[in-house]
């Protein structure tokens, strides 16, 4: 693209249309809970299958609706510009229309918000603060312009709900260029890390992914819990963004961490790993492609795992 676009708050649709190019952001969390620690007895958000069964519909991909089971995501700030530090705010609505001010804690946090590019050039695990009346808030300052996505990744105190995850657009507006997807890879490194990646992510069936974590050739023998685990991973998919549930299993501080994850489809998955070390959290990203179910050397002519691409940054 040699002329770039400018994006408004009304074109957030348009940047859809770049939706299977990719890249990798840094992830932004300067609140860590006092009270996160390792996992030993259950799983991801809504636990795990390693910690507990749950129904198949718990793998079913979460974010491409923006009101799920009575539960609405009213994101009050649609629209943002890229390189301006601003406050994004929102709230959780129940069929009611009156704000959620109760919620379960997962991960040592009532809601989890996920915000990413279209491109996946940028990704962003934060924390946001509640207000008493049931309004989030939490700062943002995205670099580059373009179609956006959020996620609310929540458990109401409301007896007999489950985890939601629940997924709004945002418009970042300013000249805007989409990124290309990484090239296949099995390694990411970042900030003198190498990550690796094995196992495999499977349509329709239970996968473990494995990630090693190493530094200056050395194993990592001693990551730091992070958000209850040693590391913390999310899914999303290629073209409309599907965000997955993936489960950390039970394990030490490293060098290795694995997760459970079912992905409901073949084709292109983003996988972003947060692990923290020696006071900082830093995020690692991969390309991962899934065959088609039965096809099971699909996946593998790309390099195993689902086929994972890594990216440096």
């Amino acid at each position: 693209m040699n002329n770039a676009l400018r994006i408004t708050a009304s074109a957030a649709a348009l940047a859809a249309t770049f939706g299977t190019a990719y890249g990798v952001g840094r992830s932004v969390d300067p609140l860590v809970a006092a009270e996160d620690r390792p996992a030993q007895q259950h799983g991801g958000h809504g636990g795990g299958e390693e910690g507990g069964a749950k129904p198949a519909a718990d793998h079913a991909p979460g974010g491409l609706q923006i009101s799920v089971g009575g539960y609405t995501l009213d994101l009050a700030t649609p629209t943002v510009r890229a390189g301006a530090r601003t406050e994004i705010r929102f709230a959780v609505k129940d069929d009611s229309g009156r704000k959620v001010t109760a919620y379960q804690r997962e991960h040592g946090k009532e809601l989890h918000f996920i915000l990413a590019s279209t491109d996946l050039t940028q990704y962003r695990h934060l924390h946001p603060v509640r207000a008493a009346d049931g309004t989030w808030s939490t700062p943002v300052d995205l670099p580059e312009a373009g179609g956006y996505r959020v996620f609310a990744d929540f458990t109401p105190a409301a007896a007999g709900a489950g985890n939601l995850t629940l997924g709004a657009d945002l418009a970042v507006s300013g000249a805007y260029r989409p990124a290309a997807l990484p090239a296949p890879g099995t390694t990411a490194e970042v900030d003198g890390y190498r990550v690796a990646l094995g196992g495999e992510l499977r349509a329709g069936r239970s996968g473990q992914l494995k990630l090693s974590v190493s530094r200056n050739g050395r194993p990592v023998t001693d990551l730091q819990p992070y958000l209850g685990a040693y590391g913390h991973l999310v899914a999303l998919r290629s073209g409309d963004l599907a965000y997955l549930h993936v489960h950390p299993n039970e394990g030490g501080p490293g060098p290795e961490v694995s997760f459970t994850a079912t992905a409901p489809s073949a084709g292109t998955y983003r996988l972003f790993l947060d692990f923290k070390h020696e006071g900082k959290v830093r995020t690692a990203a991969f390309t991962v492609r899934v065959a088609e179910p039965g096809n099971d050397d699909g996946g593998h002519r790309e390099g195993g795992a689902g086929a994972p691409a890594g990216h440096a940054h």
